[in-house]
């Protein structure tokens, strides 16, 4: 359906503001209406709409969720600084401060062209060029990445300053989603896959279930449309008799909980094909076993009716063991309350019910807008409202200790984002971590001074690692030193030792505490000991820092040595300038270009190129070609001994990477104490990480094996991944690259 038929026209929005709106609020919305009709009476979406239906539009999502009269205008004026000649001051004369300051939060939120700028509507000439030369600027730097992370990171912090500013951000998403055809398919599946990974999770953590499963669906839509179709189909499908299959079940409940004197309203839950796809993929089960597609939700007068119609359904039907839960007792992080169960139903297939109250469900479908709707924000729900943003900011606290805004955004994912785990102290205290949290993570949230001593960890009494994923229900046990910090090798992402950014901040804060010759010192062993063990054999320090937006080297070296730089970034960043140019360049371009399998040769049509079989060169490898006789070209690295000692050096070309999805037999030599299973764990390993074995030799010398083996790896990140891990594995000395020569 295309957008022209979807258009809201005002009257329809003032309809759904809600009652309590007085004529004034009402007047107010009215004439925001007529101010962002007139300044965006020239602008249109791609669609060929006028760009005032976008506006209505997200008003029309937040007068939906019931917000303040100031909050729908702000969302009826949310592009007005941004893109035409209205100004603030212009705002807070005729709307007042509260406006005025959400539009200015919206506007602070991009540096970037949005989805509902350069992707969804036509704009003034200079504006567009503008966007353009943005783009062409950021791309050119390689800083597109950092300037999409910068807007999220201040999308993040303006949550904990003012929600509200979210929740029209999250509006103005929500329609640009909806309207999403119109784009490119590039942009489609670019910003589909951003809203997957940051809007509806960002939903989520604020519990508005009702705009988290429309961008769930509407990015799923986008970024996998091949199972998309596939399960909307199927829904399709089975939908006439699964709708008399749903009316026959909730009589059958209405009755029986009737006749237990238990008031109820009952309603089939709604089936969200993003939600179906998750459970299908994590339990690995086809469409017609996915529990979830048959499901019940039970509205009750109180919580002493939820138990008591919970007790009437399992004495009923048979409980599926595993599948019930008590999220009345034990709420979820996001406040979220309720009770789920599945059961086996008279056709002997499962069923899923959940059973809460009127409170409880407003709370689950609006979450932190539901403090607007439920009794019309009384004293109770202002508490409430209170104690989550509390909750928001708490989960945030690290966010003034991170100025990088890729390692900002990655916090908010894991810190904030990610599911919870609920694990107990020895007294019995519920500590709430990030999954994949691990005890060094449990140590530094119970307080900071136990994360520094923490030396090993009891989980359910027993011993385990560090790096030791925590799960619900386990009860942690810190095991600390009188005195000490803690090791620069909890912030090395590939031991898996701290996952979490509230850990790695305090971490990071105790190294700069340290002298700052003590991490220029640790930072340059650091980094030169993760070149020779990649056999690299040199690296720009200077161009490297300037790349990392360092001043000096130094700055640099003490970057790495305090943790605020991490090792993988820089052997990433080393990576990706020497091996992101668009082809494999010899010689001087030319328009004529010739392929082969693994490069493209620019300049040299018909020539045929490999690599050197002598040096086995890989992505992130300073490389020279060499012209041979009969062969073509032949690709090494620079300081392979093969090419020192050419002196017919005019047969030597510049040559760079291109952007070849393949990978590379790379020679790594381990050295360790033989034990019993060591190839055995190697093989694991490596196989966990997707690397493939091409050759394996063992020498012994005494207890000492030497095991020479040749790995497929991506690029120099990937090897240092698994030599960092390789050299984790018990027994294990050492593990690096065997350089040529």
């Amino acid at each position: 359906m295309k957008e022209s038929e979807k258009v809201i026209p005002l009257e329809k929005l003032l309809e759904q503001l809600p009652e309590h709106f007085s004529l004034a609020d009402r007047e107010m919305v009215q004439r925001a209406y007529r101010v962002a009709e007139e300044v965006h009476r020239k602008q249109q979406r791609q669609s060929g709409d006028p760009y005032i239906n976008h506006c209505l539009a997200v008003a029309s999502i937040l007068a939906d969720l019931r917000v303040p009269p100031e909050v729908v205008v702000a969302g009826l004026l949310h592009d007005t600084v941004e893109d035409t000649h209205l100004t603030l001051e212009d705002i807070r004369r005729d709307f007042g401060d509260t406006v005025a300051n959400l539009v200015n939060g919206v506007t602070k939120l991009t540096n970037l062209p949005r989805v509902s700028r350069g992707d969804q509507h036509t704009h003034k000439e200079e504006v567009l060029e503008e966007a353009r030369l943005i783009d062409e600027r950021a791309e050119a730097k390689g800083r597109k990445q950092d300037l999409k992370s910068e807007t999220l990171r201040k999308t993040f912090l303006a949550m904990g300053d003012d929600v509200r500013v979210v929740l029209i951000k999250l509006a103005d998403r929500l329609h640009n989603m909806r309207t999403l055809h119109h784009t490119p398919e590039e942009k489609q599946r670019r910003i589909a896959k951003e809203t997957l990974e940051i809007f509806a999770p960002l939903a989520n953590r604020l519990g508005i279930w009702q705009i988290k499963w429309e961008l769930e669906d509407l990015g799923f839509r986008y970024v996998n449309p091949q199972k998309y179709k596939e399960i909307a189909k199927n829904l399709q499908d089975k939908r006439p008799d699964r709708e008399q299959e749903i009316e026959d079940i909730k009589d059958s409940l209405v009755k029986l909980l009737t006749q237990h004197n238990i008031d109820v309203e009952i309603s089939g839950r709604p089936k969200h094909i993003y939600s179906i796809y998750k459970k299908m993929t994590k339990k690995g089960k086809p469409f017609d076993l996915v529990r979830d597609v048959r499901a019940m939700r039970l509205i009750v007068p109180d919580v002493p009716s939820c138990y008591a119609a919970l007790g009437v359904i399992h004495t009923t039907w048979r409980p599926i063991p595993g599948e019930f839960d008590d999220y009345i007792a034990a709420p979820k992080d996001n406040f979220y309350q309720s009770l789920h169960t599945a059961v086996i139903y008279d056709d002997k297939r499962p069923l899923e019910v959940q059973i809460r109250t009127a409170e409880m469900h407003q709370n689950a479908e609006y979450g932190i807008a539901s403090h607007w709707r439920y009794k019309e924000g009384g004293k109770g729900s202002s508490k409430v409202y209170e104690e989550r943003i509390n909750w928001l900011r708490s989960m945030m606290e690290w966010r003034s200790e991170v100025n990088d805004a890729q390692e900002f955004v990655e916090g908010m994912k894991t810190d904030v984002f990610q599911d919870r785990v609920y694990v107990f102290t020895p007294r019995g205290d519920i500590i709430d971590l990030s999954a994949g949290s691990t005890p060094i993570d449990f140590a530094y949230h119970v307080h900071t001074d136990i994360g520094h001593r923490c030396r090993g960890a009891r989980v359910n009494g027993k011993l385990v690692p560090l790096y030791q994923e925590l799960k619900t229900g386990d009860q942690v046990e810190v095991l600390t030193a009188k005195r000490g910090g803690p090791s620069r090798d909890w912030l090395n992402p590939n031991l898996g030792l701290v996952k979490t950014q509230r850990a790695r901040s305090k971490i990071k804060v105790w190294f700069k505490k340290q002298e700052v010759e003590q991490n220029l010192a640790q930072g340059r062993t650091a980094i030169e000991r993760e070149l020779q063990r990649l056999g690299i054999s040199e690296m720009n320090f200077e161009v490297m820092a300037r790349d990392l937006n360092y001043k000096t080297p130094d700055e640099f070296f003490i970057a790495i040595g305090c943790g605020d730089l991490s090792l993988s970034r820089v052997i990433r960043r080393f990576s990706e300038s020497e091996g992101s140019s668009d082809t494999l360049v010899v010689g001087k371009p030319v328009k004529d270009s010739a392929s082969t399998d693994s490069v493209e040769v620019v300049g040299l049509k018909g020539l045929l190129s490999q690599m050197a079989r002598c040096c086995r060169p890989m992505p992130g490898d300073q490389i020279v070609g060499y012209i041979t006789r009969g062969r073509g070209a032949t690709v090494h690295r620079q300081d392979c001994p093969n090419i020192l000692r050419r002196k017919d050096k005019e047969r030597l070309l510049q040559v760079d990477w291109g952007k070849v999805e393949r990978t590379y037999p790379i020679p790594i030599k381990v050295q360790a104490y033989d034990r019993q299973g060591l190839m055995g764990d190697i093989s694991t390993l490596l196989d966990s990480e997707g690397v493939n074995i091409g050759n394996v030799a063992v020498n012994f010398n005494r207890s000492i094996a030497d095991l020479d083996l040749v790995v497929e790896v991506k690029n120099l990140d990937q090897l240092s991944r698994i030599l960092t891990r390789i050299e984790t594995l018990p027994n294990v000395m050492e593990a690096h690259r065997v350089r040529p020569g």
